[in-house]
């Protein structure tokens, strides 16, 4: 039997991917960060019901809590990106600060604020804090570091063997860019296959190979705004293995329209051969001829917003590397 579709049904089907794609509160845990502090006058004492406002202007985000009585305030299961703290109270000087909230890094923001004037305090602050909330271990990279470190085959996964107590033996550039030794992707002593990867919080794990770096939807450097490596002492939010918790976050449009366009390409014939290859060519009479490396990647990504600071659109497409 032929269903053919209706026109109810193509419209309710177009109306749940807007709701999808507009909607922040359908971002899994693992997708998210948080951010949470206290605030004290200047002789240290705790101050209560203080207005603190966090928002982005990159999508209109605005979001106001009040410090309850012992002047602690929390923003939980935020969306990475970059955000200002407005930290507003009567009879004190406003602070105005900027911050970059990274996925899966909890971050701890206190502000001690100045009485008896009505200037408004901006505060600069650094990004490389240490992680005092939790006891988890790993590096977040922001999306400038996606954008400008170099990786194999433009995947963003590969980014994990820059991590303390990760294993990397093979570039796995002969395999269509698939780490396939058995060894490659070992973080603190657990197998590749243990390690977990998630995008914007759903199962990216390869079920079939369990490449510690290939996740079963490829992740690209247009698609992917940061991630961050948890390495040791996961959270339970994490997942639902021993090794490694890979937490990706892709990348969306915002109130500005950008893009880019990309073409990788590397020829066999400036490929060097490997030792153990070459070796074994020349105790077996054979002239010393690399194996045959052919990388070329090419794609290209555009976000912009369809309604300001409510829905926006992003696409990124890319091809497989010619290996």
């Amino acid at each position: 039997m032929r269903i053919r579709p209706t026109r109810h049904s193509f419209v309710l089907l177009l109306a749940l991917l807007f709701a999808f794609a507009g909607s922040p509160r359908l971002l899994a845990q693992t997708n998210t960060t948080s951010l949470s502090g206290l605030i004290t006058d200047p002789t240290g004492a705790l101050i209560p019901q203080v207005a603190i406002e966090l928002s982005n202007p990159a999508t209109g985000f605005i979001k106001v809590v009040k410090s309850d009585a012992r002047g602690a305030y929390s923003f939980d299961q935020v969306t990475p990106g970059s955000y200002t703290v407005t930290v507003s109270a009567t009879a004190f000087s406003p602070e105005v600060e900027k911050v970059e909230l990274l996925v899966a890094t909890p971050r701890t923001l206190n502000f001690q604020l100045k009485a008896g004037t009505t200037d408004v305090v901006n505060v600069e602050t650094s990004l490389a804090q240490l992680n005092t909330t939790d006891a988890t271990l790993g590096k977040a990279f922001d999306s400038s570091q996606v954008q400008n470190l170099p990786y194999l085959a433009n995947n963003v996964t590969y980014l994990l063997s820059l991590q303390p107590g990760v294993l990397a033996v093979d570039s796995g550039a002969q395999t269509g860019g698939l780490n396939t030794d058995a060894r490659t992707g070992i973080v603190n002593g657990a197998r590749q296959d243990q390690s977990n990867i998630t995008l914007d919080g759903v199962d990216n794990n390869d079920q079939v190979f369990g490449y510690a770096f290939n996740g079963a939807l490829r992740s690209t450097r247009d698609s992917v705004e940061e991630f961050r490596v948890t390495t040791t002492n996961a959270n339970a939010d994490a997942g639902r293995s021993s090794g490694a918790q890979v937490s990706l976050v892709t990348r969306s449009g915002t109130n500005k329209i950008h893009g880019s366009a990309y073409e990788y390409y590397r020829d066999p014939g400036v490929t060097s051969n490997n030792w153990f290859n070459k070796q074994a060519e020349l105790n077996s009479g054979q002239p010393n001829i690399p194996a045959k490396v052919l990388e070329h990647t090419y794609g290209a990504s555009l976000g912009l917003p369809i309604i300001k600071d409510k829905l926006f659109f992003f696409v990124s497409v890319a091809s497989w590397p010619d290996c």
